[in-house]
């Protein structure tokens, strides 16, 4: 069993992952392989909408994306971190994840998804609640944790004093793990859901 965690922070060693390495710590006590993404500086560019990759089942810009999606597919779990920018998320991990849910098409239910939001103080919530969305709107069952995920800290390294956030990232972790073997075995014995052929009402015609 497999978790990809996708950190969107430019900062190498910050307050984002001293969050991932506390996950990482319990799913690999957990007996789950963990396989870690920064995307640090790297120029991540944001969807064009030109619809190549409906054509060609990959993203027609040659980077990092392309490498994630053949990752992503192999997976059992998505862990998606993120610092807190203007109560959002990183616009670079953001152009990523545009980019890596919309170009490829394998089946993604059942996949476990967590997010993490990282501050010195406010907007985790708004941040917690975007990350979301791209796992429930692709049939990706959302682990939870004690508290909604976030960890607190400003200047590099003091995320490592909110004990309550560290505390929720191991609870995440082990709910995660525990999310992932269980549907493991319920796939086991009773498949995947059902799955009807998607129906799309435009609001305006």
């Amino acid at each position: 069993m497999k978790v990809l965690i996708i950190n969107g922070s430019p900062r190498k060693g910050g307050n984002t992952s001293i969050a991932t390495a506390e996950i990482a710590k319990i799913l690999q006590e957990e007996q789950i392989e963990v396989i870690n993404y920064q995307i640090g500086v790297k120029d991540i560019r944001g969807c064009t909408a030109c619809n190549y990759c409906r054509l060609n089942n990959q993203c027609v810009f040659d980077d990092d994306v392309r490498k994630l999606a053949t990752i992503f597919e192999d997976v059992d779990g998505v862990v998606l971190a993120s610092p807190v920018y203007y109560a959002s998320a990183n616009g670079s991990l953001i152009s990523l994840l545009d980019r890596l849910f919309y170009s490829t098409p394998f089946d993604k239910r059942m996949k476990v998804g967590a997010s993490v939001a990282v501050a010195r103080r406010g907007g985790c919530s708004a941040t917690f609640d975007q990350l979301n969305k791209y796992f429930t709107i692709s049939g990706m069952p959302v682990a939870s944790s004690q508290y909604w995920n976030s960890l607190h800290g400003h200047t590099p390294g003091e995320a490592a004093e909110d004990l309550e956030g560290l505390q929720t990232m191991r609870t995440l972790a082990h709910n995660m793990a525990f999310l992932i073997k269980s549907i493991a075995l319920g796939k086991e014995k009773f498949g995947l859901p059902a799955k009807e052929e998607p129906l799309h009402t435009n609001f305006v015609r």
